[in-house]
């Protein structure tokens, strides 16, 4: 997205200029969740002075009662007008800080989580930078508008029309989010029917989380009026692969200038590339929690599809956690394949920026490459390369996420316990039901 650089007047300006009628006032739960507060123009000046009010209890991760009260504090910079509404009494939006009623950030805020970082990063003298690769599923809905796993189409990777039937939504958000200021690098449908890819442009890691919640509403928006629901459900479909948000990222010196990359290193690696490899790996076990935080998650992490099931890196396969991908020089990166788009981007970002700063730290050095697939190797060959594998479940990843008390320290006291909490509940709900696998398995049988 274009960087903006918004005064309070240019705001007002912009309002009255294009007949905007409603603005809403956005920020994310503990889970990434999008929230609004809808105003309307005569309210904007009260909004911009931070006047704006909610009710934190009723916000998921937020509040108690008793401390409910939560101002929302605009970021300029975020202003944009929805292209696909009206374009009479138009809908905007500015993404929200959430601050308490003495005027501190609130410390839950993952918006602010990401911000307490992005600042230690920048003490370090870096800029972290983010491309995200977020894929999902366009499905049919029923009769009455609620969404099916249901689909026509038979395309496969980089199919195009006929093949491809969701190729007309896929390239009206293309277009949609172009008016909004994302530079698109590539748009294709992906390897399952009726799941596709759109990557936008690397940026800073505040923008780029910005990015991808922006990116959600914009394609579920679109969807919806192509008669399609867009899922970010990580597995929604057995036996084909699922939606992954693969990670790249990089660190920019003060200077900007990418300094991962060195032409006399094998892998083309700098000494701080590999520092941070060590520290993402180093903490690999709990960041699983944030990264991949539902139940459905695991069940996209399995052998067979692509996505990665074991803790290594390598620069030419696929199997592992983290790939090196072939750019060199100010384009090298680090990939980190496990993340899917149902993750918080706020606190995925601020738990790996978090880890890869430890490892620039402590300086030492990661694993050694696996070229092999990882997949056709023995336990005994895993085991004598120290190869371990990834939490099984989602009950396991947040057992780690507890026992990683430097990830629970990034995200504060407070968010960690109520999403520790949150998503122990969810592991409870969940393996309390009876699924229709259990039903067909046993249920004649037994």
């Amino acid at each position: 997205m274009s960087m903006k650089n918004y005064t309070r007047e240019d705001i007002l300006n912009l309002v009255e200029e294009e007949d905007v009628g409603f603005i809403r006032l956005q920020f994310t739960d503990i889970f990434g969740t999008m929230k609004n507060v809808a105003i309307t123009v005569s309210q904007l000046k009260r909004a911009l002075d931070n006047k704006c009010m909610f009710d934190g209890s009723s916000i998921e991760g937020f509040a108690r009662i008793e401390e409910s009260d939560m101002y929302l504090v605009p970021d300029l910079n975020t202003f944009e007008i929805f292209p696909w509404r009206p374009q009479q009494g138009k809908v905007a939006r500015l993404i929200c800080d959430v601050y308490k009623p003495n005027g501190e950030p609130f410390e839950g805020d993952p918006r602010y989580i990401l911000k307490k970082v992005i600042k230690e990063a920048d003490a370090m003298g870096y800029t972290f930078n983010v491309g995200p690769e977020l894929e999902f599923f366009l499905f049919h809905t029923d009769d009455y508008g609620m969404p099916t796993t249901e689909t026509h189409e038979k395309g496969g990777y980089f199919d195009l029309g006929p093949i491809d039937l969701g190729e007309n939504a896929r390239r009206d958000m293309v277009l949609t989010l172009e008016d909004m200021g994302f530079e698109i690098e590539a748009s294709h449908h992906e390897v399952a029917p009726a799941q596709h890819e759109i990557d936008f442009k690397y940026t800073d890691a505040l923008h780029t989380a910005d990015n991808i919640e922006t990116f959600k509403l914009v394609v579920k928006s679109i969807a919806k009026r192509h008669g399609l629901h867009a899922s970010f459900m990580p597995k929604p479909v057995y036996g084909v692969p699922g939606s992954g948000m693969h990670i790249n990222m990089s660190l920019d010196d003060k200077d900007g200038n990418n300094i991962f990359g060195d032409p006399n290193d094998e892998n083309g690696l700098s000494k701080e590339a590999y520092y941070f490899l060590a520290g993402l790996l180093k903490h690999a076990k709990g960041l699983m929690a944030l990264t991949n935080p539902l139940v459905n998650s695991y069940k996209r992490l399995v052998p067979g599809y692509e996505a990665p099931v074991h803790i290594a890196w390598s620069s030419i396969n696929r199997s592992p956690l983290i790939r090196i991908p072939a750019t060199r020089g100010t384009g090298r990166r680090i990939e980190l394949r496990s993340p899917d788009p149902a993750g918080n981007p706020y606190l995925v970002l601020a738990a790996c920026l978090a880890a890869g700063l430890e490892g620039l730290k402590e300086k030492k050095m990661p694993m050694p490459n696996v070229d092999k697939n990882i997949f056709e190797m023995t336990a005994a060959e895993k085991a004598a390369e120290s190869i371990e594998e990834l939490p099984l479940n989602l009950f396991d990843a947040v057992k780690e996420l507890e026992a990683d008390q430097y990830i629970c320290d990034t995200l504060g006291k407070h968010a960690s316990s109520k999403y520790i909490e949150a998503k122990y509940a969810e592991w409870d709900e969940y393996r309390r039901q009876i699924t229709n696998w259990e039903i067909d398995q046993y249920l004649y049988k037994i």
